[in-house]
């Protein structure tokens, strides 16, 4: 089949695999001029994770570009430690960085997938055999399917589905990731409602700060820069230095915390894949839910032989309840506690090993909650790295 995919980040890249790998003919759209380097960590937990990176034949260039992890230093405004959260509850069992794994997943599909950066879809017409799409720039084409990886903020979801506010909630905070010329390395302050820290594995900096919604344009850098200075000023311990060096920040980017609640995945020959579908923002699990997410999709088309209908189907009968652990909760109370005894909590199960070893062990029963079926694809490529 001919097949659309919107986006180019992970999920997108990673269902590009499996099609192409299966016969299909595979176009993948993104919205940015070109691949997105660099970014924040992301990371994969359990047996399931590393089974598809295997399947995938890139799990050993995975592991010679992790991270290692980080250890996160919670200190009070004098710069004392409070606690630590280490490496292996914020890194998972594989920690890399998302531009390295968006670059590896991009050079296994370029040469057999086309790749259009700098272009939007602007409209999806079904027809009885297809789908006919038009593009911001492009001329209009017609796909078998088209599928929408493309994040929270999805415009396949918006276009097929309808508009963002039936399908996203916001969750009471917002997230910033800046790069900026404050030293620091892994240091996380906490004030009620607020979170700043430096060097850790997310970016230079990163700041988590609960609000009501705001409105503003996600695309427009000095209206966020100006959001996030009004959003920690009379802030302590190194925050004014901080806010002094956004508005020279070389990048920034601010997004609401917010959970993606839809009742299907497919809406006839459109179906949606990774936060698309199902993203909760800093959740912890969205990148091992887009790599499963798109071996399963990729599975159930073969499977079925390309029935669209049954595909679809099998695909959200299989992953739905797999799903779920991005309905956990929100990342936002765990990041920027609401009163000082929250973050009081928060620091002391960090202190505890029994505790740790129990949330351990709970996002490992989460991340593993999945049998996944001996689906006909074609063996994994070479597992070679890529130089």
């Amino acid at each position: 089949m001919n097949i659309l995919i919107s986006g180019a980040s992970i999920a997108g890249p990673a269902l590009a695999y499996w099609l192409d790998r299966s016969g299909h003919r595979v176009t993948v759209v993104e919205k940015s001029s070109e691949l997105r380097t660099g970014g924040q960590a992301v990371d994969f937990k359990g047996a399931t994770h590393l089974e598809v990176l295997t399947k995938m034949g890139v799990l050993d260039e995975v592991r010679r570009r992790q991270t290692g992890g980080h250890d996160q230093t919670v200190v009070d405004a004098n710069g004392k430690t409070l606690t630590v959260i280490p490496g292996e509850f914020t890194g998972g069992d594989i920690e890399i960085r998302r531009g390295d794994l968006t670059q590896l997943l991009y050079k296994r599909t370029v040469e057999s997938c086309e790749y259009v950066f700098g272009e939007s879809i602007t409209s999806l017409t079904e027809t009885g055999t297809g789908v006919h799409v038009t593009f911001e720039h492009g001329p209009a084409r017609t796909f078998d399917l088209v599928v929408g990886a493309d994040g929270i903020h999805s415009n396949v979801r918006r276009l097929a589905f309808g508009p963002e506010k039936d399908y996203v909630r916001f969750l009471g905070h917002y997230y910033a990731l800046a790069d900026l010329d404050v030293p620091g390395s892994g240091l996380m302050y906490n004030e009620p409602g607020r979170m700043a820290a430096l060097g850790g594995p997310k970016a230079p900096a990163f700041f988590v700060f609960a609000s009501p919604e705001l409105e503003y344009d996600r695309y427009d850098a000095e209206q966020q820069k100006r959001l996030l200075m009004a959003a920690y000023d009379g802030g302590g311990w190194r925050i004014p230095e901080m806010v002094a060096a956004i508005p020279s920040a070389r990048d920034i980017y601010l997004d609401s915390i917010s959970r993606v609640e839809v009742d299907r995945y497919a809406q006839g020959r459109v179906v949606l894949l990774g936060d698309a579908a199902y993203g909760n923002t800093l959740g912890g699990f969205g990148t091992g839910l887009a790599i499963v997410a798109a071996y399963v999709l990729a599975g159930e088309l073969a499977l079925t032989h390309g029935d669209h209908r049954a595909a679809f189907a099998g695909y959200e009968e299989s992953f739905r309840d797999y799903a779920k652990i991005a309905k956990q909760g929100s990342a936002g109370p765990f990041l920027a506690p609401g009163s000082r005894l929250r973050m009081r909590l928060r620091n002391w199960t960090f202190k505890s090993r029994f505790l740790l070893r129990q949330m351990l062990k709970l996002t490992d029963k989460f991340a593993t909650d999945i049998t996944l079926k001996p689906y006909p694809l074609p063996a994994a490529k070479n597992n070679h790295s890529e130089r």
